[in-house]
């Protein structure tokens, strides 16, 4: 009796030991993971011009539970802190979109309309606007802002570094993150330029986990990023 006590001392105490070990580990991974995001959030935010080209994918689920991916491409380049200048070309929209820190003008091409805005304010201040005055919110606009980190880590619930991936021949940190509301992964490029290349967002509380895929290509800050005039004009 005294030989089988100590064998579930024993047995209790490697648990507990197993135990925080893996508290431990997982508090160092969900620390890493945040490192790196914030890494990649301050770089972002030292940069006053960018411009990227986007290839992206939204998932939409029917009725009869099948999952349809609606593709387009598009581009965009910013100024901060109150200049952005935004394209999407898809098989439903060819629309353009200027902001110039006063007025918001987008074109629909395709659908020979137009609309302009008077709302005088930041890139930040802007996708604000977006989202809760006209209901229309931008995915994967968080990470134009001035401060990601600050936009995006109050609501994560669970951070993992999931190692190295490689998108379009760059290496990249891959890290995943979950809120309450969506799962999102996201794709930093290693060395110097820590930029995002790949965000995906996973809707967890939306019927079959439709996913929004934003794939990043041609990106350039500073002198590399094109001039631009971020005026639009509107054809007859």
């Amino acid at each position: 009796k005294k030989k089988s006590a100590k064998t579930w001392v024993f047995i209790l105490a490697v648990a507990v030991m197993a135990s925080a070990a893996s508290m431990s580990a997982a508090r160092a991974d969900d620390a890493q993971a945040k490192a790196l995001f914030k890494a990649m959030s301050d770089y972002l935010a030292a940069q006053q011009a960018i411009s990227f080209a986007i290839d992206s994918t939204l998932e939409v689920v029917t009725d009869q539970d099948q999952k349809l991916g609606l593709a387009s491409s598009g581009t965009l380049t910013l100024k901060r802190p109150d200049k952005l200048h935004a394209t999407r070309t898809g098989g439903f929209a060819d629309v353009e979109m200027v902001f110039d820190g006063k007025t918001l003008t987008v074109l629909g091409k395709n659908a020979n309309m137009f609309a302009k805005a008077e709302e005088p304010g930041t890139i930040d201040q802007l996708v604000d606007v977006l989202r809760d005055k006209y209901k229309r919110p931008v995915p994967a606009a968080d990470l134009l802002m001035a401060d990601p980190y600050k936009e995006l880590m109050p609501l994560v619930v669970d951070a993992k570094d999931l190692g190295s991936g490689v998108i379009r021949g760059v290496e990249c940190d891959h890290l995943a993150f979950r809120t309450e509301e969506v799962d999102w992964q996201i794709w930093i490029a290693q060395g110097d330029r820590p930029y995002p290349c790949r965000y995906v967002i996973t809707s967890t509380k939306v019927k079959g986990s439709p996913q929004y895929t934003v794939e990043v290509r041609d990106w350039k800050t500073g002198d590399d990023v094109a001039s631009d005039s971020f005026s639009l004009e509107v054809p007859q």
